[in-house]
This record gives C-alpha cells, sequence and structure tokens, in this order.
C-alpha cells in the first residue's frame, strides 16, 4: 500500500501496529468467552429439563439411581433422591433407603422437608432398630406437632412400642391419638387401622409399615 498516495491511512497503519493485533487478539478472546457462556447456559436449560423429565417418567429403582448420578447437581436432585429412597425401601433395602434419606437431612426439596427425618425413623423400624426407630418418631412428632407427617410418625412410634414388647403402652397412645382426632374422620380411620394392626400383633409376625410419600 503507498501511503504518500493515501496518507489518510498513516495513523490507522501506526495503530494497527501499535496496539491493533493485540485489540483484535481481545475481541477474539471476548467473542470466545460471550459463546461459551451462552453455551452454558444453554446447557444448564437443556439439563435443568431433563432433570425435571426424569423426576416424572424415572420408573425402575435402576433408572432412578442412573437419574440421580446424572443429574446430581440440579434442583431436581434432591426430588430424585427422595424417589430413589422410596424405592429402596418398596425393594426391602432399608440400608440403603436410610443412607438416602440421612443424606437429605436439612437439604430436601421444598415442601418436603420433613420427609427424610420421617423416612429414616420408617427405615429404622423396618430394619427393627425398634428403639431407635421409636425416638426418632417421637422427636419428630415433638417438634413438628402441625407437620403433615405427625400423625404418620405417632403412629409409627405406637407400632415400635408394641414391636418392642410395650403393646398395652402402644393402645394406649393409640386411645389418646383417636379422642386426639376425633373430629377427623380420616386420622381416625387411619388410627383405626394402626390399632387394629397392633391388637393382633405377636412377635412373630412383623406390623406392616407404609414409607412417606
Amino acid at each position: 500500500m503507498n501511503l504518500k498516495k493515501n496518507p489518510e491511512l498513516i495513523p490507522l497503519v501506526e495503530w494497527w501496529e501499535k496496539d491493533g493485533k493485540q485489540t483484535v487478539v481481545w475481541l477474539l478472546v471476548a467473542a470466545i468467552a460471550v459463546g461459551g457462556w451462552y453455551g452454558w447456559k444453554n446447557h444448564r436449560v437443556a439439563m435443568k429439563a431433563a432433570a425435571a423429565d426424569a423426576v416424572v417418567n424415572a420408573y425402575t429403582t435402576e433408572e432412578i439411581e442412573e437419574a440421580v448420578s446424572q443429574f446430581s447437581g440440579t434442583e431436581a436432585a434432591g426430588a430424585l433422591k427422595l424417589r430413589l429412597a422410596k424405592s429402596y425401601f418398596d425393594s426391602s433395602r432399608y440400608e440403603e433407603a436410610l443412607a438416602q434419606y440421612e443424606s437429605l437431612a436439612g437439604k430436601a426439596p421444598d415442601g418436603f422437608a420433613d420427609v427424610p427425618a420421617v423416612g429414616k425413623a420408617q427405615c429404622l423400624e423396618a430394619l427393627k432398630k425398634f428403639d431407635e426407630a421409636l425416638a426418632a418418631f417421637d422427636a419428630f412428632a415433638q417438634a413438628n406437632p402441625k407437620s403433615y407427617l405427625a400423625l404418620t410418625a405417632q403412629l409409627g412410634a405406637a407400632r415400635c412400642l408394641a414391636e418392642a414388647g410395650k403393646k398395652d403402652e402402644a393402645l394406649k397412645r393409640l386411645a389418646a391419638l383417636k379422642d386426639a382426632n376425633k373430629d377427623d374422620d380420616v386420622a381416625t380411620a387411619r388410627v383405626d387401622a394402626t390399632e387394629a394392626l397392633v391388637s393382633r400383633y405377636t412377635p412373630s409376625a412383623a406390623l406392616a409399615t407404609k414409607i412417606v410419600d
């Protein structure tokens, strides 16, 4: 290029030789960074959607295990772990269910904060650790009297008393629960069902437990 014929280009050439190349490099770096940020953002959106789909559509224990592993860092991780804990419990894998509930203490998703504590107590009961389960059920019921799982814990405590050889004490508790819930037909029916189980209970026949949903 003949700068003598194009003197107006001299400042541009001087700028290019001094700062231009470096500026272009920085612009390229910025472009790569912005592209990376948008790529990361789109990846997060896709992961979130896939995790939400897994919460609803993972059915078998193996599918839920895979989803827990794949989406451990997403907002759906807690819900998936709750589903995995229930799946383990329903498959009589009580130790594994217990481990999941313990890992969720204080970390459960919104609306499910009470589930890990009650789930843990039910696992302990299923493992025939009746004294530990009784203590866990009682601790939860006393600390959370307004919880929607309070009655579940109270009924669990009554079962544990019977299973620990204290059937009379269990029946007394159930009678008190029936009186306290006499105006609630659903609660009364639940107490009646547990009372029937406890009344028929013998050490050779385990009481039925139902994991919290």
